[in-house]
């Protein structure tokens, strides 16, 4: 099984923030909560979640501009961003757009017609979670049958690899850290040592390679893996 999406929710309001975080689990996600702009990219940087659904009107740091910065800054920018405002005349909308926000939800809104609006940009952010096939150079993931191809040759990989090549293959190039695929792979409640990362990332590059091939996965020092 792959890892259950990250959807973090930016809203400075406590009882709107703890409905949005109650529906959103309840469709088996995982919910980070932020209340403020500097927390939100605090979360943003530490947690990668896979949506972020975030609120125009916040204190000191409005909604517009952390997802001006969340969008400028390459390990982020591919991160959807949903946001929700009052604001419902036209130029508000091209407003939140033209900074980068992939979906725009106008308030009062339907907590059903949010949640489709997540699943949408889940389909784009995390392929393997709704069961796509994912592709990167001659390495193919069957999400739905559990399977892994390397130049058409079935690969052998335990539940743990399978679960870090998901990950980096939806997001071929971006470099991750330790701590994040620890979050991602292994799940936040579960305490393990960053260096196990080292030691299953190691046994990955050993199944890619095993039939020959250059190593897919790059180390980037100081930082963390990559593929590509």
């Amino acid at each position: 099984m792959v890892s259950q999406p990250i959807v973090l929710v930016v809203e400075d309001d406590p009882a709107q923030r703890e409905v949005l975080a109650y529906n959103i689990r309840a469709e088996g996600y995982l919910v980070e909560t932020a209340e403020n702009g500097d927390e939100a990219l605090l979360m943003v940087q530490e947690h990668a979640p896979d949506v972020v659904v975030l609120d125009w009107m916040l204190p000191n740091v409005s909604g517009i501009e952390i997802c001006r910065q969340i969008k400028a800054k390459s390990e982020t920018r591919d991160t959807p961003v949903i946001m929700l405002s009052a604001r419902s005349e036209e130029t508000d909308r091209v407003r939140g757009l033209e900074t980068g926000a992939d979906d725009y939800v106008v308030k009062p809104y339907s907590v059903a017609e949010l949640l489709a609006r997540i699943r949408t940009q889940l389909r784009r952010s995390r392929p393997s979670a709704v069961g796509h096939r994912l592709e990167f150079e001659d390495v193919v993931m069957d999400v739905e049958e559990h399977r892994v191809f390397r130049s058409d040759v079935p690969l052998k990989l335990g539940p743990t690899e399978f679960r870090l090549l998901a990950t980096f293959m939806e997001r071929p190039g971006r470099v991750w850290s330790r701590e994040q695929l620890l979050d991602r792979v292994w799940g936040r409640d579960i305490y393990v040592d960053t260096r196990t990362v080292d030691v299953h990332v190691g046994r990955l590059r050993k199944a890619l390679c095993a039939n020959g091939g250059n190593d897919p996965v790059r180390t980037v020092r100081g930082a963390g893996y990559a593929l590509g």
